[in-house]
Order: C-alpha cells, then sequence, then structure tokens
C-alpha cells in the first residue's frame, strides 16, 4: 500500500506537469493563428478569446490521453533508469504489479476523457461555429479593423478605412474597390457611416467622396464626384447552415447513422479506449537498459503512440466512406494494439524473471 501510494503522488505530479507543458503549447499555438486570421481581418479581434476557449475545449481529450502515457511512461522509466526495477524484480514481484496502480491512476482520466469526447468537445465546436457564423452575419463595416485591407463577404469589394472615429459605425478616409456588372470602380471618401434601411438592410454610406469607373486611358473610363454615396453591405439575416459532423451531439450521430457520422462516432469512441490501451502500453514501453541510450525507449514510444493514433483516423476514414463496417472499424485497431500490449508484456515478463534469477 505505502508503494502504491507513493507510485500514485508521483503519477500524479508528473501528469500535473506534462499536462500544463502540452496545454501551454497547444494554446500559444492556437491563440498565434487565431491573432494571424484577426489580423488579416477573417476573425474579429473581440472573438479570440472565446474561439481560444472553445478550441481548447475540443483538444483536452487528446491532451489528457498524451499526458496519460507520457506520465506512466516518465514514471516507469525513471525506475528502470536507477536500477529500482532490478530491486523490484531481485524481491521476487513481476511486472504485472504495476497494472494495478496504473489502472487506478488512468481510470478517473479515462472518464474524463469520454466525457469531453462524447459530450464537451461537439459541444465546443458547436458553439464555435455558432459564433463565427454570427460574427460573418455582421455587417461589412462592424468587421472593419483600421489600416486593414477587408474583402467583402460576397467577395467583389474590398474595404479600407484609415481610423474609426468615435463609435464603430463612424469611419474616416475610407478605400473601396468594387467590381460591378464586369466594371472596376474605385470609392475614396473622407469620411463615412453605417446606415440601416427599415427592411432591415446595411448600407455603408460615403460621404465628400470621389469615384473612378473603367480602365485609365479608355473613352469610357468616368471619374464623378459626390456627395453621398450608398452601397449595400448585407441583410440583418443570417444564412441558415446545417452544423458540421464534428459538432453534432453524441446521440445525433447515433440516430442519423450514415456513413459521416459513424466514422466521427468511432472517432469519439476510440479515444477513452485508446487512452487506457496506451497507459498499460507504457508499462513495457518504459524499458530502459542503464547502459544503453537513455531515449531510445522514448522515440520508439512516440513512433508507438504515432502508429496507433493514425490507425485509428485511417479507420475513422474508412467507415466515413463505407469501406469498413462500424462494428468492425470501433474494436479492431485497439484489440491489434492489445495484441501487440500481450507480446511485449510476455516479453518484458521474461526479462524479468531473468533480472531475478542474477
Amino acid at each position: 500500500m505505502i508503494f502504491q501510494r507513493a507510485l500514485l503522488r508521483e503519477f500524479g505530479n508528473l501528469a500535473l506537469a506534462v499536462f500544463a507543458t502540452l496545454f501551454a503549447v497547444t494554446l500559444t499555438t492556437q491563440l498565434i493563428r487565431l491573432l494571424g486570421q484577426a489580423a488579416g481581418g477573417r476573425v474579429l479581434s473581440e472573438a479570440v478569446l472565446a474561439l481560444l476557449g472553445f478550441s481548447a475545449l475540443n483538444y483536452l481529450p487528446v491532451l489528457l490521453s498524451l499526458t496519460l502515457f507520457v506520465t506512466v511512461l516518465m514514471a516507469l522509466s525513471r525506475s528502470y533508469r536507477y536500477s529500482e526495477m532490478v530491486i523490484w524484480f531481485s524481491a521476487g514481484q513481476s511486472l504485472g504489479a504495476w497494472f494495478k496502480p496504473v489502472l487506478i491512476f488512468s481510470s478517473p482520466l479515462v472518464a474524463l476523457i469520454a466525457m469531453l469526447s462524447l459530450f464537451l468537445s461537439p459541444w465546443a465546436i458547436e458553439k464555435s461555429e455558432e459564433y463565427r457564423r454570427q460574427m460573418e452575419a455582421r455587417d461589412e463595416l462592424a468587421r472593419m479593423a483600421p489600416g486593414v485591407f477587408r474583402e467583402a463577404t460576397s467577395a467583389d469589394r474590398v474595404f479600407f478605412v484609415e481610423a474609426i472615429a468615435g463609435d464603430e459605425t463612424n469611419v474616416q478616409n475610407v478605400f473601396i474597390t468594387q467590381i460591378h456588372q464586369g466594371r472596376l470602380g474605385i470609392m475614396v471618401s473622407k469620411r463615412g457611416f453605417k446606415e440601416v434601411a427599415p427592411n432591415g438592410d446595411q448600407f455603408v454610406v460615403l460621404l465628400d467622396g470621389r469615384r473612378y469607373e473603367g480602365t485609365p486611358g479608355t473613352s469610357d473610363y468616368r471619374v464623378m464626384d459626390f456627395e453621398r454615396y450608398s452601397i449595400r453591405a448585407g441583410t440583418r439575416e443570417a444564412q441558415a447552415e446545417d452544423l458540421s459532423t464534428k459538432a453534432l451531439p453524441t446521440l445525433a450521430l447515433v440516430q442519423a447513422r450514415t456513413n459521416a457520422n459513424l466514422g466521427e462516432l468511432l472517432w469519439r469512441i476510440s479515444l477513452p479506449i485508446s487512452a487506457l490501451v496506451l497507459g498499460l502500453l507504457a508499462i513495457p514501453l518504459s524499458f530502459v537498459n542503464p547502459r544503453a541510450s537513455r531515449s531510445a525507449n522514448l522515440v520508439f514510444a512516440m513512433l508507438t503512440y504515432m502508429v496507433y493514433s493514425n490507425l485509428v483516423s485511417i479507420a475513422q476514414a474508412w467507415v466515413s466512406q463505407g469501406k469498413l463496417a462500424f462494428a468492425t472499424g470501433w474494436w479492431i485497431v485497439h484489440a491489434g494494439m492489445l495484441l501487440v500490449l500481450a507480446l511485449m508484456f510476455w516479453r518484458r515478463l521474461q526479462v524479468g524473471s531473468t533480472l531475478g534469477r542474477i
């Protein structure tokens, strides 16, 4: 019992450090990506934090699974490295005695991964897509950022404003290029504002500006000064879009058993199962020869993780494409990895019995 409590304490401390590192790297990567999109005008600056939170919830199951694998691997590798395993085997204990503490440590993490994968991650993706649609449904002027060229949703106009005066509805030094009926038009204005028509349509109104239309040097090239020029920026009604498969609740995937839905269901089920299998795989993979390279087992363990993850992705793709039945696809990869686990465990037991006789 003392050994088990000490081992669980070590697992817990290592897991916190590993998860904090993985989460920080993932969060930083996603933040850089979202800030790049915000700088390019594809995402509103005020939406960055919300989208970052939804993205973090989406990645949590994979991060926790990898945390479980790396934690068990590092803890047991340390025991091999400092010859604690030799003492363990000499005392008549086998490698199988590590199963119980690893399962005790893994069980709450696997349950959390299952809850995240089946319920919270789809909810986060749904909210992220809904939030993005709401942002896209906003009018062009509201999505402008000073000093940034912004392409309109219809892709036939490019907006540029130098500054925003007062609230978000008033802008200064506006530049707009527009293609209408095959003719290029360029409008520049000292100031502009947003106007909403009685029917809900939104317009960008330019004041005290000039419009250039056509190709310079041709007979139909025109330059016009205007006091007021209105451009339709869009309608208040957002276009209805279907949720992606990743955003559908798990119950909806079970009820609508299309190939795409079954493929997504396979992925969600595989996350907690693979986390448990990886935690057990870390026991034989943690073997380190103190006289050999200390990083060889880590490289092999990471390759094993990548192969396992890619095989699950292949099974998901085949189920989504109808090439593999869901009844076979959801378990066949895990069964194969359990067979690998049994073979590796048998080999390590032989090594352990040999060390115990020395």
